[in-house]
Order: structure tokens, then sequence, then C-alpha cells
């Protein structure tokens, strides 16, 4: 070796030796390390910021519904994360205990204030069949809360409360989020209000857990439990990340998964909600599956990327756009297809009427396919706080509803699909399957109509127009 080689090791060596401080440095601020103490400070900042704005929410349920997933009162399930059969579908649990009798049942969860004039967030579960809601304050007031509306196929739900300048919480940019980001869950777990943990983002983008029909989950290992459901998720900032709603345990508390639907999603739908008491979502009109090897190979394809057309619905947007079975949907708006799920919850987030402009493989060929979206026949959902009060549930009337029910195509309104025993519309004899086709004398056809319509009474009854079968009826409901 060389004397000038030895010399340029030697050099090297030299600057390696003198480096580590420098380079603990420069790691140190390109990872932001921050001390125990500042780290501390930060989790205090983000409690006495927030605390104020999250509220404690006690349920009535004067007339309990039988369990949707066809499970008997008194069903006690151990995975269960707010007392509620929403979960039970999720985790799957066997019966256990026997039949009871209804009784009024009272139930709590967690929200947060999103506006100085009292309007909250929460989940849909934490308020389902609600006969009288509580928005229990962190200074001790306990203030009666009205329902807004619902989204179940989120589990997002806005009520509100009378009052102004009240403390309340901002919404930052779940995409942001980074995997391993400090978070901080506050809530009411087992009716003790206002408790703070803290974790970090343990993954994002969850899916395919069958909790709700829309799913996007963060997920994190800030302890939740019983009672936090609905309570926010918040960044080191102070901001709304996420609404905490469901936890994966075999003990009933917290084991160390809990998931929470991004803010991102939750602003659209409480966007929603408060402008017009109900959400519409963007619909495409095709069923699609995943491309694997498999079909990648058979479609002779570089890779497996995109979502293949299975099937297109006639008539349906996608119908109308010339799109054909055998596409593969490669980007929409110019962004690729990650996931069929992650595709569907994007187009179900833009408004009908809106472009979708999808990059097409077709037979080897790429084709640029502008599609205008249409109304998802089965995602608009309305429980304004005057249909609550009325007591019954509605839908819009799909095709499928109509053969099912013996309307014709020619017939327009808004399908009862439940009511509540006891209610004013139970009351009154209004039943499931009866389609209301004018509100106040004014013909609807869509549940934004029938929001419209319904407004708020001039007096303390409505007049519905009824169509069971072939026959059609004028019912007098008292709104109370």
């Amino acid at each position: 070796m060389s004397y000038s080689n030895l010399s340029l090791i030697a050099l090297t060596c030299a600057a390696l030796l003198s480096a580590p401080q420098a380079y603990a440095k420069a790691v140190a601020q390109e990872t932001c390390i921050c001390s125990p103490e500042q780290t501390s400070k930060a989790f205090t900042a983000v409690a006495k910021k927030a605390t104020p704005a999250v509220v404690f929410i006690k349920v009535q349920s004067n007339t309990p519904d039988q369990d949707e997933s066809g499970y008997p009162y008194g069903y006690q399930n151990p995975y269960d994360f707010n007392g509620d059969d929403f979960f039970n579908r999720f985790f799957g649990m066997p019966y256990r205990g026997q039949p009871q009798k209804p009784q009024p049942q009272l139930s709590q969860g967690s929200g947060f204030i999103v506006s100085a004039d009292g309007y909250i967030m929460t989940n849909a579960h934490v308020v389902k069949g609600a006969d009288k809601i509580t928005a229990v304050l962190n200074d001790g007031r306990e203030l009666d809360a009205t329902l807004i509306g619902t989204d179940p196929q989120t589990d997002v739900a806005v009520i509100k409360i009378e009052g102004k300048d009240f403390s309340y919480l901002a919404f930052g940019d779940s995409e942001e989020l980074d995997i391993g980001e400090w978070v901080v869950a506050i809530g009411s777990p087992f009716q003790l209000e206002a408790s703070v943990t803290v974790g970090v983002v343990s993954a994002k983008g969850r899916q395919n857990l069958k909790i709700t029909d829309f799913e996007d989950f963060i997920q994190t290992d800030a302890a939740i439990n019983p009672g936090n459901s609905g309570g926010p998720l918040l960044s080191l900032k102070g901001e709304v990340i996420g609404i905490n709603t469901a936890i994966v345990s075999r003990s009933g508390g917290y084991m160390g998964i809990g998931f929470a639907i991004p803010s991102n999603m939750a602003k659209n739908i409480m966007a929603q909600i408060i402008d017009k008491g109900s959400v519409t979502r963007g619909f495409l009109g095709v069923s699609l599956q995943p491309v694997d090897k498999d079909i990648a190979d058979a479609f002779n394809l570089p890779k497996p990327e995109g979502a293949l057309i299975s099937e297109v619905v006639k008539d349906s947007p996608a119908d109308k756009a010339g799109l054909k079975q055998g596409d593969i949907i490669i980007e929409f708006n110019k962004q690729a297809v990650k996931s069929l799920q992650s595709f569907r919850n994007e187009v179900s987030l833009m408004s009908p009427g809106s472009t979708l402009n999808l990059k097409i493989n077709r037979k080897g060929q790429i084709v640029n396919v502008p599609v205008q979206l249409g109304t998802s026949n089965n995602a608009t959902l309305s429980s304004g706080s005057l249909s609550q009060k009325l007591g019954m549930e509605l839908d819009n009337l799909t095709p499928e509803l109509s053969k099912q029910l013996g309307y014709t195509q020619r017939e327009e309104g808004v399908v009862i699909t439940k009511v509540k025993p006891g209610s004013a519309a139970a009351t009154a004899g209004l039943r499931p399957g009866f389609l209301i086709q004018a509100v106040n004398h004014k013909k609807v056809s869509s549940l934004d109509e029938f929001n419209e319509a319904l407004g708020q009474p001039e007096n303390k009854r409505i007049l519905l127009l009824v169509r069971q079968g072939n026959a059609t009826k004028f019912y007098s409901i008292k709104v109370e």
C-alpha cells in the first residue's frame, strides 16, 4: 500500500472520529428527538387545550328494538366496545344468555364540540335508538342535545346543544399522519369523564374489518375502553385526526388495538349532515374484483395492479360512459388504484354529478374514460331530529325495493324501513314497507326532498301521503 493511500485512510478515520457529536445533532434535528420532559409537556398542552371541548354523552332509550343481528335481548358480548350490538356483528360471538323483555336502557359514550354554537361529533352507534340525549360538559353542566343526523355506513353522528361561545376542537389532516406518530385519546371510559391516554399511530388505512360499510380506519395503541366511543383522537398539535370507534379485545377492555375514523372522512360526512341532514354518495355502477397474479397473467399484464370490472350495472353512470366488463381501472383522477376498498371510499365521498376521470386498461390499450357520477341508491341515510321524534327510519325507493314491496317503477317516494315501537309513527299506524309520497302536500321522491319538505312544521302536526300496496292514505302525526 502506498504512502498516499495510507494518508488518505488516516485522514478519513480522523474525520469519522471527530464527527459523532455533529452526526448525532443532525439526526436529532431530522427525527425531532425530544426529551421526556418536552414530550410530557406536549401531552399536557394537548390535554389542557382539548379537554374543555370533550363531552360525556348519556343516552336513554325507552323502547329498545331487537338486535339487528338477530341476537335476543340480554345478549352479552365480551368483545363489545360500547354495549352496542353494532360490534356483535364484527366480532361474531355466539349467543350467551337468555332472552329478556325489552327494558328502558341507559348507555353512554363520548363526543367533542366542533363549533362555538354547540355542534358535537360522536359515533352513530352511541346515539342509536336514543329517545333522550344528554351532553355533560367538562365544567359539569348537563345540557339536552338534539340529534341532527347519523350516517351508520361510516358510524358518524352529529348532535347539537343550545348555547354559544363553547370551547371547540378543530380538525387536522388525517392524510398527513405518519406511522409511529404520537396521538392522544380523550373520552369517558367506564363513565370516568375526561380521561386522557396516549399512544402512537400503529397503522393507517385498515379495511375489511366489517365494522362499517366504508372503512379507512386509523389503528392506535392509545388506551381506548368502553365509553371512549365517539371521543377525539388528537395530534400533538391538538387537532382532531380521528374519532375513536372500536377496539379488538378478549376481555372487554384495552388490549392495545383501537380504531378511529379518519378526520378527513368524518369532516365530509359532518358537513353533509349539518347542511342537509343526510348523506349522499357518488355512484359509479360497477362490480369490481382485485387484480392478483393469476388475473394479471390471464390479461397479459406486466404486474398485478388496478381493479377489474366484473360487471357493469345496466343504465348506470358506468354503463352510460361506456365502461365494459373486463376493463381494468388503473387510475382515477390521476391517483393509482391501490385497493378496491380505497377506490370505493374515494368514489363514495365524491358528490353526485361530479366527474370521475378513469384510466382504463382495455385489452392492452390504455383508454381515458370520464364518468359523471350518479347517486348511490343505498347510501343516502337520514336520521334528523324531527324524523327521530317521529320514530321511523327511511330509505330511497330503489328498483330492488320496488320489486320486493310490489310497487311499480313509476311510483316515487321514500320507504319506511323501520318504525320504533310506541313512537308517534307507530301510534299513527305507519309500518315498515309503507311508501311516503308527499309531506305536507309536497311530493317527495328522495330523502333529500323528504328532509326539505319535513323542515320545521308550522304547527304540531305533519300530514303524510302514504301508499301501501294498491291503497293510498293520508296520515296525520302529532309532533311532541
